[in-house]
């Protein structure tokens, strides 16, 4: 089934009675060449791209919830690729321009929207690492523009200019990001690769990873034993409870990232800002709410909720950026579980078990990636080689001394 203008058009004077379900409700099998654990974003791209793009159809996609239960529907939807490292800033542009082509893609509307991102700045330090920034997204093939108070007055004349503590000297913008509606990506994925044959499995829960001889076989689950010519582990903030399964500890943390929406106002915010003295980040959704949010919950947990400390943190820093949004009500708040890595990079690579390969570590930047992570995994699947922009998210970088450390905080997953 295909969406047009004149499908909605006469499905609308018809009842809308023609609609049919977006993907198969599909049974397991007992075998299949490849297995993803989990129906996230990124599993969901992965069986996609892999299906497309390199023609192995005969997978399944294991998913113990419903598609869009996990963090790909508990995040700020804001997409990006305004990083510094030559590890990340390829990776993250490849995704960019991937983003810009989706929804004509997969003939789905996931709502994306290149309203802008605005990174404020509020010292002469952080405006010259902005503008180093600004040039390793230029080499990349990125866009970035600094902009001074002049030209940040005429397009956000409302933010506190003269906070005595973090007055606000200028900006760097990314022009080509924004926002994109965060489940109807699942849903647009799973919908074109139930298109292309892929199984997408719901409340399909793994309980276990067949090992024989150093070799993953295929997985346990609650609607029985699945074998498999490879296992794609790429369950996020649960990537740890998955990798235990085969006997794995990986270096990562997860902890609770919280988010917020308050009631819907007048059109205001121009795109995405983020607050440079502090982490406050926030953009405006269609129906009018300030979609928001800040730092991590500093505890480790996989529980889905957060608690009132970090939502008054992250209220201060809005307050200090822009006081208006304190005579805002807010609407609602959720918590998504993040799989915070030791140097705030990912991973796409192969484990040391033969069949088994792992996708996490995502950190803050998981949604964003979606496209990319899809893509140079599928890639490993298919070739057992990682895609030219994801060969540094090795999981033995830490061994090699080479770490991904974006932020320069060191190897505390908490500060990432």
């Amino acid at each position: 089934m295909g969406y047009s203008a004149f499908r909605i058009f006469r499905e609308g004077i018809a009842g809308n009675k023609g609609w049919k379900p977006v993907w198969r409700d599909a049974a397991p099998k007992s075998r299949y060449d490849t297995v993803i654990i989990g129906g996230g974003g990124h599993g969901l791209a992965t069986a996609y791209y892999l299906a497309k793009e390199f023609g192995v159809t005969d997978v399944a996609v294991l998913e113990k919830g419903w598609l869009g239960s996990g963090n790909v529907g508990r995040n700020t939807t804001i997409i990006r690729s305004n990083y510094l490292l030559p590890g990340n800033q390829p990776f993250y542009e490849f995704s960019m321009k991937l983003w810009e082509n989706l929804e004509q893609e997969l003939n789905y509307n996931a709502m994306v929207s290149q309203r802008s991102v605005l990174n404020l700045f509020h010292s002469d330090s952080q405006r010259d690492a902005f503008a180093r920034r600004a040039n390793a997204m230029l080499m990349s093939g990125a866009d970035a523009e600094l902009l001074d108070v002049k030209e940040l007055r005429r397009l956000c004349p409302w933010l506190n200019y003269d906070n005595a503590r973090f007055p606000i000297q200028g900006g760097l913008i990314q022009k080509r990001g924004g926002t994109a509606r965060h489940d109807a990506v699942a849903w647009g994925y799973a919908r074109g690769a139930d298109r292309l044959g892929v199984d997408v499995i719901q409340n399909c829960e793994v309980t276990g990873i067949d090992i024989e001889n150093g070799i993953c076989t295929g997985v346990q689950t609650n609607r029985g034993p699945i074998l498999a010519n490879k296992v794609a582990m790429c369950a996020a903030g649960s990537s740890g409870r998955v990798a235990a399964l085969a006997g794995m500890r990986l270096p990562i943390e997860s902890h609770v990232l919280q988010a917020f929406v308050s009631e819907g106002l007048k059109p205001v915010l121009p795109g995405v800002i983020t607050f440079g003295a502090g982490h406050f980040y926030v953009s405006q959704s269609d129906k009018g709410g300030l979609v928001f949010g800040g730092d991590i919950d500093g505890y480790n947990s996989y529980a889905q909720r957060g608690n009132l400390p970090t939502v008054e943190d992250v209220c201060e820093g809005g307050m200090a950026v822009m006081p208006m949004i304190g005579r805002a009500r807010l609407l609602r708040m959720w918590g998504g579980v993040v799989d915070m890595s030791m140097d705030g990079s990912p991973f796409i690579d192969r484990t040391h078990i033969d069949g088994l390969y792992l996708n996490a570590g995502w950190c803050y930047g998981g949604f964003k990636a979606t496209p990319a992570s899809g893509y140079c995994y599928a890639h490993l699947l298919a070739t057992d080689r990682p895609h030219e922009v994801a060969k540094e998210y090795r999981i033995d970088r830490f061994l090699r001394g080479a770490p991904i450390d974006e932020k320069g905080q060191g190897a505390q997953p908490n500060l990432h």
